[in-house]
C-alpha cells in the first residue's frame, strides 16, 4: 500500500510576497520610471514649450545625474542582491522579456552617458542641483557637443517607444495572459 504525503501549501500571502521582487528592487524601478518619465518631459517642455521653461535644462541635468546614479545602484543590487524571479511565459515571452530589460539598461547606460558628455563637450560642469558639479574633463567641442545631443534625442525617443512597449506588455501580462507578472513589480501587491 502506497501512503499519501501532503506537502505542506504556502498560505496565499506568503505565496504572493515569494512570487513578487523585493522592495529595493521595486524601489529601484519606480524610481527609474519616475526620473525617465521626468527627464523626458522636462526636455520636451524646455525644447517645444515658452522660453520661460528654459530653466527646466538645469533640472533636468540635475535629474540626469540622479538617473546616473540610481543606475548604478540598480545594476549593483540587481548583481549581487536582488530577487530574481523565473518568467511564467513561455520561452519566446521569456527571451522577448530578457532583451528588452538588457536593451532598457544599456539604452539608459547610453542615455546618461550622451547626456554627461554633450555638456561636457559644450564646456560646462555637470550641476547636481546647485550643491556641488563636476567639470568638464574634456575641451569645449561644439561640433561634437552636437552630434552627442542629436545621439541623446534619438536615443531618448528609442528609450521611451520602448519603455511605451515594456508597459504595454505588462497590461497584455496582467488583462490578457493573466500570469501576475504586473503583480510583481507593483509597489503594493495587488
Amino acid at each position: 500500500m502506497v501512503s499519501s504525503v501532503e506537502l505542506p501549501v504556502k498560505p496565499v500571502s506568503q505565496r504572493a510576497q515569494h512570487d513578487r521582487y523585493d522592495a529595493v528592487t521595486i524601489a529601484f524601478h519606480w524610481v527609474t520610471a519616475a526620473l525617465v518619465l521626468f527627464l523626458f518631459a522636462s526636455a520636451m517642455l524646455w525644447t517645444y514649450g515658452p522660453r520661460d521653461l528654459r530653466s527646466l535644462e538645469s533640472l533636468h541635468v540635475s535629474f540626469g545625474i540622479a538617473l546616473a546614479a540610481v543606475l548604478v545602484g540598480r545594476v549593483v543590487w540587481r548583481l549581487v542582491a536582488g530577487r530574481r524571479l523565473a518568467h511564467p511565459g513561455g520561452v519566446v515571452v521569456t527571451w522577448a522579456s530578457r532583451v528588452v530589460h538588457w536593451a532598457l539598461y544599456a539604452l539608459l547606460a547610453i542615455q546618461v552617458g550622451l547626456g554627461f558628455g554633450l555638456k561636457w563637450f559644450e564646456g560646462q560642469a555637470l550641476n547636481f542641483f546647485g550643491l556641488w558639479s563636476l567639470p568638464s574633463p574634456f575641451a569645449a567641442n561644439r561640433a561634437l557637443s552636437h552630434q552627442l545631443e542629436e545621439l541623446h534625442n534619438l536615443t531618448a525617443w528609442t528609450l521611451v517607444y520602448l519603455v511605451g512597449a515594456h508597459a504595454i506588455a505588462a497590461l497584455v501580462h496582467r488583462y490578457v495572459f493573466k500570469d501576475g507578472v504586473l503583480r510583481r513589480m507593483l509597489p503594493i501587491a495587488g
